[in-house]
C-alpha cells in the first residue's frame, strides 16, 4: 500500500485562511499512514575483532638427544611453556631450561604462549642413543632388605625426593658446566641389565674415580638442598639445586664441606670422594635430574682436561 502525505503548503493554508461567511470549510486533505511499512533497521555496532595470535621465532641450543637438554630464549614477557606434558619455568627475560629423559620419544612438542596473542611452537627431534645393555640369565632380585630395611630406608628416600622438588631460585642452570673432579670414568649413564627379559634399573649418572679422598667442586652454582651422611645406599650425599628444576646429586662421599641451605658458586669445594653407602670402591657418582627426568652429565661437559 502506498503512503501519501499532504503537502506542507496546503496544510498551512488550511490552518491560516478563514473560510468565507456561509461557506462550509473544505475538509482537510486526508493523510494516510501505511501501518504495514517495515520499521527502520536497527543500527548494528560491530564488536572489535580480537587480534589474531602471532607466531614468533625463538632461539635455543643444547644436546637434543636422549638424556640431553636445551636452553632457550623467548624474549621478555609473561610466558607459559611446556615440553610435551611437562610445564617449563620461564623467567622474566623469557629464558628457560628443559631436558629429555633417557627414554624420551623421538618427537616431542615444545610450545609457549604469552597473553594468548603471541606463541611459539616447535616439534623437537630427539636423537636416539645406543645404551650399554647386558642380558643375564638370572632372576631379578627384589633390591630390598625386608620391612626392617625399608623402615630405615623410607625416610632417606623421602628426604631425597623432597630435596629434588625444592625451588630455590638458583641460576646455575644458565652456566656452562665444569667437571666436578677429573679421573677415570668407571661407570656411564644409561647402562642397564636385563634379567631373563625383565629390565633392572639403569645407571642414573656417571662414576668418576679420581682416588679416595679427592676433593670435588660444584659443576655449576646453586643452593645445597640436602647434605647428609649415613644413608643406606648413598652413604654421604649432597644434592645441589641449580634452579629451573635442574639439580645434581653426589653420593658415596667420605666428607661433606657444605651444609643444607648454603649457596655455592661454580667451582666451590663441596666435599671429598669416598666409598660410603653401597659402593664397591671409592668413586664420585654424579647424577643430574630435571623434574622427574634423568640426564647424562657427560652431555653438559666439555672434554675432560
Amino acid at each position: 500500500m502506498r503512503q501519501r502525505v499532504a503537502p506542507l503548503l496546503s496544510l498551512l493554508s488550511a490552518a491560516c485562511v478563514a473560510p468565507a461567511q456561509g461557506t462550509p470549510a473544505p475538509a482537510p486533505e486526508e493523510v494516510v499512514v501505511n501501518e504495514l511499512a517495515p520499521a527502520p533497521a536497527p543500527t548494528v555496532v560491530e564488536e572489535p575483532r580480537p587480534e589474531p595470535a602471532r607466531p614468533i621465532d625463538f632461539t635455543f641450543t643444547g644436546e637434543l638427544t636422549q638424556g640431553g637438554w636445551m636452553r632457550g630464549d623467548l624474549g621478555p614477557g609473561r610466558w607459559t611453556a611446556q615440553l610435551g606434558d611437562q610445564e617449563i619455568a620461564v623467567d622474566d627475560e623469557g629464558r628457560f631450561f628443559a631436558a629429555f629423559d633417557r627414554d624420551s620419544p623421538a618427537k616431542i612438542e615444545f610450545k609457549a604462549t604469552s597473553g594468548n596473542l603471541v606463541y611459539a611452537r616447535e616439534t623437537i627431534t630427539v636423537d636416539p642413543r645406543e645404551w650399554d645393555i647386558e642380558r643375564v640369565n638370572v632372576a631379578k632380585g627384589t633390591g630390598g632388605g625386608g620391612a626392617a630395611w625399608w623402615a630405615k630406608r623410607e625416610p632417606e628416600w623421602l628426604a631425597i625426593r623432597d630435596a629434588r622438588a625444592k625451588e630455590t631460585g638458583a641460576e646455575g642452570w644458565m652456566q656452562e658446566f665444569i667437571w666436578p673432579v677429573t679421573g677415570r670414568i668407571s661407570g656411564r649413564f644409561g647402562r642397564q641389565r636385563i634379567y631373563r627379559g625383565e629390565p633392572g634399573s639403569y645407571h642414573s649418572g656417571i662414576d668418576i674415580a679420581p682416588g679416595n679422598g679427592a676433593p670435588f667442586v660444584a659443576p655449576a652454582g646453586g643452593v645445597v638442598v640436602l647434605a647428609r651422611t649415613g644413608f643406606s645406599l648413598e652413604g654421604g650425599i649432597i644434592i645441589l639445586d641449580h634452579g629451573a628444576g635442574l639439580n645434581s646429586a653426589f653420593i658415596h662421599l667420605s666428607r661433606l664441606r657444605v651444609a643444607e641451605g648454603d649457596r655455592v658458586e661454580q667451582g666451590q669445594l663441596l666435599g671429598n670422594v669416598g666409598a660410603s653407602g653401597r659402593a664397591t670402591g671409592p668413586h664420585l657418582h654424579w647424577s643430574l635430574m630435571w623434574r622427574e627426568k634423568r640426564l647424562d652429565p657427560l652431555l653438559f661437559l666439555p672434554p675432560m682436561p
